[in-house]
């Protein structure tokens, strides 16, 4: 996204956790880094002067509401904010308060009967998306389904992979990921030409909507070798790989077990075709995108698992081409330490990242 808009000529801040490596190089592509915390309300407001519009996209964290709450509290506070444009999930659309609220065998029935309830984490998105709407804030919602490079899709699926193996507890129900770069393209759309999208929300799918088999042959087409998907029961999968990997991160790993529950019963449901619609291009498929990251050798294990969590957390996806932003992305917004000469002009878009 920061390329995106630097390329169009558009000035950029940068809301980032740490000033290391990752933050240099958005410096060097030209945005301006303010470096600090989602979770100090000083820091938020400060990042926040001169900036006419906002994306907001955070890690999994079990301090998501706060942070969101403060943004809005910061960016009401100011008064002259023309977009926020808020990162949700496309779970939103059809786990929604009515929904939710039902009785729970109705709620489990709806959400395929493995799971009655939301995850922290859905929970906090939902509550993010109320507060923006009571915030009275020209808010636009992208709620874009499972990333193809979810964890689930990519690391996670890797052991098994060498030997020829998709092992998945999706049975035979089809998903349609979507593809970071699409809805990377969407956001820059909407920050550098807000007023068609402000109060909507956006239920976003990949172009393909096949189950597990298909993505096997997907796998297949990228590796070079034959792979066969190999179903596995919800529970053992969970236990085998989202816990023995995210032992330490239990926030992170409940969100995780509850999407497989939720795709593994069949209650993660729908497809639309908006994205292709705004974006006024076909969606980039699943096969496409695990061909690029693989050529750019990022199907390992993320940084943010080789060592402890930011404060705010992060979420694990697999590194984009050439370490810049992809969405979701890992960081925090930023301004130096120093702020720069011209640190108060008005800036008409803005990029968060959370490290």
């Amino acid at each position: 996204m920061v390329d995106m808009l630097l390329e169009q000529g558009h000035p950029v801040r940068a809301f980032v956790r740490q000033d290391d490596e990752r933050a240099q190089s958005l410096r060097r592509a030209g945005a301006e880094v303010f470096v600090g915390d989602l979770l100090t309300i000083a820091d938020v407001t400060a990042a926040l002067k001169g900036v006419r519009r906002i994306y907001f996209s955070m890690s999994l964290s079990p301090y998501y509401t706060d942070a969101v709450s403060l943004m809005a509290a910061a960016a009401r506070a100011q008064g002259d904010i023309e977009v926020f444009v808020n990162i949700s999930e496309y779970e939103q659309s059809f786990m929604t308060f009515e929904k939710m609220t039902a009785p729970e065998e109705e709620r489990r029935a709806w959400l395929g009967g493995l799971i009655a309830d939301w995850s922290p984490q859905q929970r906090a998105h939902w509550v993010a998306e109320q507060v923006l709407d009571w915030s009275g804030l020209p808010t636009v919602n992208i709620r874009g389904a499972m990333f193809v490079e979810n964890p689930l899709m990519t690391w996670l699926a890797l052991e098994p992979l060498s030997r020829g193996e998709l092992r998945l507890p999706f049975g035979d129900h089809r998903l349609a990921p979507i593809a970071g770069y699409d809805v990377a393209e969407l956001c820059v759309k909407i920050l550098t030409d807000p007023e068609p999208h402000l109060s909507k929300s956006y239920d976003l799918n990949g172009p393909e909507l096949k189950d597990m088999h298909g993505y096997a042959e997907d796998y297949a087409a990228v590796l070079g070798r034959p792979v066969t998907y190999v179903p596995e029961d919800v529970e053992a999968w969970n236990e085998t790989y989202v816990d023995t990997a995210l032992a330490a991160f239990p926030h992170t790993a409940e969100h995780l077990k509850t999407l497989t529950r939720l795709m593994g019963g069949g209650g993660y449901r729908g497809a639309t075709h908006q994205l292709e619609t705004l974006l006024g291009r076909p969606r980039k498929p699943c096969g496409g995108r695990w061909r690029t990251i693989r050529a750019f050798g990022s199907w390992r294990l993320p940084e943010p698992l080789s060592g402890p969590f930011g404060q705010c957390g992060s979420r694990t996806t697999a590194t984009p081409p050439g370490g810049m932003v992809t969405v979701p992305v890992t960081g925090v917004p930023v301004r130096s330490s120093t702020p720069s000469a011209d640190a108060t002009a008005p800036l008409p878009a803005w990029s968060m990242r959370n490290r």
